[in-house]
């Protein structure tokens, strides 16, 4: 059996990412999800090995003495981490296993797999767009929206570094994008487009 690829796919919250990766997961025989690990409490609906593989602070501790991670970062007080046995596994089995991760937890994982790594970065056509998405869907509080918009800020300087890029300003047109990329067909490379990009986002 052929060893598995690696699809990294960034973008900001609100540029369309999660639906993007849903349909891939849905169009793209043996294609699946890689699970993080986190030491947050389950929520309502969640199944544990499912959404996450959920584990205590002192175990997720203990993982990083171990080096269980091939990524790992705190946010709001929990952690969340990519378990590289995991990983692993899934390759062995010739998946293509899709990340969700930000632009940090792109580079850790690219140190590790870059021979077998194509990445993606999924963004919106400017930051306008971005925070009228964020507003509409009415979830977020104000200092949410900001800081969402701080960080996508940063998250799109980081753009040049990856192979794709995608701009989600048609869901469909997009979702169809992400498949060619995640099949490895040709798309217009990243460098091509990143400082028009900024300049659309007024960097």
């Amino acid at each position: 059996m052929n060893r598995g690829r690696i699809l990294i796919i960034s973008g900001p919250s609100g540029s369309g990412k999660s639906s993007i990766i849903n349909y891939i997961l849905s169009e793209v025989d043996n294609s699946t999800l890689s699970i993080s690990t986190t030491s947050r409490d389950i929520r309502d609906g969640e199944i544990d090995g499912m959404d996450y593989n959920f584990v205590t602070k002192d175990e997720f501790q203990n993982m990083i003495e171990e080096k269980r991670f091939l990524e790992y970062e705190s946010v709001h007080g929990n952690f969340y981490g990519t378990d590289r046995e995991f990983v692993e596994e899934a390759l062995e089995f010739g998946k293509l296993l899709v990340f969700d991760v930000d632009t940090r937890g792109r580079e850790s994982i690219m140190k590790f797999y870059s021979d077998i790594a194509v990445t993606l970065f999924v963004t919106t056509p400017s930051r306008e767009i971005l925070e009228e998405r964020l507003r509409g869907r009415g979830t977020e509080t104000e200092e949410q929206v900001q800081k969402r918009l701080q960080n996508a800020i940063e998250e799109m300087r980081e753009m040049k570094n990856f192979d794709y890029f995608i701009v989600n300003d048609d869901l469909d047109r997009a979702k169809e994008e992400a498949i060619q990329v995640a099949t490895l067909s040709a798309l217009k490379p990243t460098i091509s487009l990143s400082t028009a990009m900024l300049e659309l986002w007024e960097m």
